[in-house]
């Protein structure tokens, strides 16, 4: 049986579809900040300052002219116009290979990094009555450690019956008196262990 509609619910129910189709094309607005990528600074067309102040491609001064003057001379240097200070007013802009600049510093960051040395914490685990054999092979990895420009962790172990616990943390002091004194020079005592704290160790840096 046909159910009578009127003009009135037929006029809301195409309103009703036309609003849900509307916010179905919703367009989020442009929001600058969000889209903003890193370009690098403004050059050759990019510059919208009428008038610059010029470093020529020797690095001299060459004045306040048009940006367009300022512009054919990097087109006739076969170069790029780069904007290098901003807000200086006028702006100041050189004349130079924008693109090997780019390569020169990257390739310096890049060299930079590979002789940065990283400094870290190294151990090495000594027992209280070490023997002189396996106390010269630790020194060795000691130095070593030193040597490539890490600091050095040196831990006594203190394992076994009550007595012979003591005993070793008797003669723990004079154990790290002894590897300082074979250090000598290639290292300075940067921090101890304290009088409460279970594992007894010294921390040793490399020389300056």
């Amino acid at each position: 049986m046909a159910v009578a509609v009127t003009v009135s619910e037929k006029y809301r129910h195409r309103h009703r579809h036309r609003h849900k189709y509307k916010k179905e094309l919703a367009i989020k607005p442009f929001n600058n900040k969000d889209n903003r990528r890193d370009m690098g600074p403004r050059m050759n067309s990019r510059i919208t300052a009428k008038s610059v102040q010029l470093i020529d491609t020797n690095g001299n001064n060459a004045g306040v002219m048009p940006t367009a003057q300022a512009l054919q001379m990097a087109i006739d240097a076969d170069m790029d116009l780069v904007e290098i200070n901003a807000t200086n007013i006028p702006p100041i802009v050189k004349i130079m290979d924008y693109g090997k600049f780019k390569y020169e510093q990257k390739k310096k960051a890049s060299e930079a990094k590979k002789h940065q040395k990283t400094t870290e914490l190294r151990e090495v685990w000594m027992k209280p009555f070490i023997e002189e054999n396996d106390l010269n092979i630790k020194m060795k990895k000691v130095l070593e450690f030193l040597a490539d420009g890490n600091k050095v962790k040196i831990s006594a172990m203190t394992r076994g019956p009550k007595k012979v616990l003591a005993r070793g943390r008797d003669v723990i002091p004079d154990l790290f008196a002894h590897v300082i004194e074979l250090i000598g020079d290639k290292g300075v005592l940067e921090t101890k262990s304290k009088p409460d704290e279970r594992t007894k160790s010294i921390i040793v840096a490399p020389a300056k």
